[in-house]
């Protein structure tokens, strides 16, 4: 299973000396021999040392089930801050793995990232700022724009009427204090992220290819979050389904 997902990366266009972020699903393969540590070796032996490999290692526990109450207080993400350097977060078993090995470096803070390869302490101090000067690229094993983290890297655009709407209520920030819990009260009926990752489809800005039951997509960095940057200067309300 390696080589194959070795072969299928190759012809992706990842190669070596790469800077890329992944994300992943491993169930979205099917079975994986040698589970997540295949995937991971299958991308060192690729990039190799010249090239980089960041993933985000967040402090966060997996989407929780939401409640009776929380529904009532309008509440749609609710996600538990982790103090420690726990076991399992909601990033997924490969990004899990990835932090705990030896050569692989990891940031602080709850939003931190871990990296590995050239620049790795530059990668793991930066966020995935240095990646995005870099010209780097997100690599979506099993999993589409929205789990692309350096997305965020330009809500700095976002209007705070839009913003607001997905500020939970006093009530709601009582019972789940910002110092131990993520929580939303707003998810937008459009998917404005699936626009960006049209467009950017459109512009050639990201490549596809299946890797056993899995759809893996090579996607520019910069250009994209330009693309993401744009809409939210020119047509923001739009984009989020508000007019």
């Amino acid at each position: 299973m390696q080589t194959e997902i070795e072969t299928g990366l190759t012809s992706l266009g990842v190669k070596p000396g790469m800077m890329i972020e992944v994300h992943c699903s491993l169930s979205s393969f099917g079975y994986v021999d040698g589970g997540a540590l295949t995937i991971i070796n299958s991308l060192k032996n690729i990039v190799g040392k010249d090239g980089a490999i960041v993933m985000p290692s967040f402090k966060d526990s997996p989407n929780l089930p939401l409640n009776e109450n929380d529904k009532k207080l309008g509440i749609t993400l609710k996600i538990k801050l982790l103090k420690g350097d726990e076991e399992k977060s909601g990033m997924g078993i490969v990004s899990d793995m990835f932090r705990k090995m030896p050569d692989v470096i990891t940031g602080k803070g709850q939003f931190r990232v871990s990296a590995w390869g050239k620049d790795a302490e530059k990668h793991a101090a930066d966020w995935f700022n240095h990646l995005i000067d870099s010209d780097g690229y997100a690599l979506l094993l099993g999993v589409d724009i929205y789990k692309m983290s350096s997305m965020h890297y330009v809500e700095d655009n976002l209007p705070m009427e839009i913003k607001n709407l997905f500020k939970p209520s006093e009530e709601a920030r009582k019972i789940y204090p910002e110092s131990e819990w993520f929580i939303e009260s707003w998810s937008p009926v459009a998917k404005p992220w699936y626009v960006i990752q049209n467009r950017a489809y459109e512009k050639g800005y990201i490549k596809d290819i299946f890797i056993g039951n899995a759809k893996c997509m090579l996607v520019q960095i910069k250009n994209t979050i330009e693309l993401y940057r744009q809409a939210l200067r020119d047509n923001p309300f739009e984009l989020y389904g508000l007019k």
